[in-house]
C-alpha cells in the first residue's frame, strides 16, 4: 500500500492524501512536505499513515509530487500490510 484519497464529511481535518510510510522515515518526508501530519482519526500515537491535507494551497502538485517519489521507487513510502489469519472453516 502507497496511498489512498480520502474526503468524507466526518473528520474532515484528515480529508486528503493519506501515504503510508514506515516511523523511521516520517522526518525525511516531512522536508518535502512540510504539511505533513499524522491521521488523527486513528488515534494520538503516530501511526504509518500520513496525511497531505486536502486544503493545502498546493495539494495537487504536493500530490503529483508523491506520486513521482512512488513511481522512483522510493522506500519512504509504502507498506506491506500484515498478513491476514484465514478463517477456520467449521465445516
Amino acid at each position: 500500500m502507497v496511498l489512498m484519497l480520502r474526503q468524507r464529511p466526518d473528520y474532515p481535518h484528515d480529508n486528503g492524501v493519506w501515504l503510508a510510510s514506515p516511523l523511521e522515515h516520517h522526518q525525511s518526508l516531512k522536508k518535502e512536505f512540510p504539511c505533513m501530519r499524522s491521521v488523527s482519526l486513528l488515534g494520538k500515537a503516530e501511526t504509518v499513515w500520513q496525511n497531505i491535507p486536502i486544503d493545502e494551497d498546493d495539494f495537487e502538485e504536493l500530490v503529483l509530487k508523491a506520486c513521482g517519489l512512488i513511481l522512483k521507487g522510493d522506500v519512504r513510502i509504502g507498506k506491506v500490510p500484515k498478513e491476514r489469519k484465514r478463517k477456520r472453516s467449521t465445516k
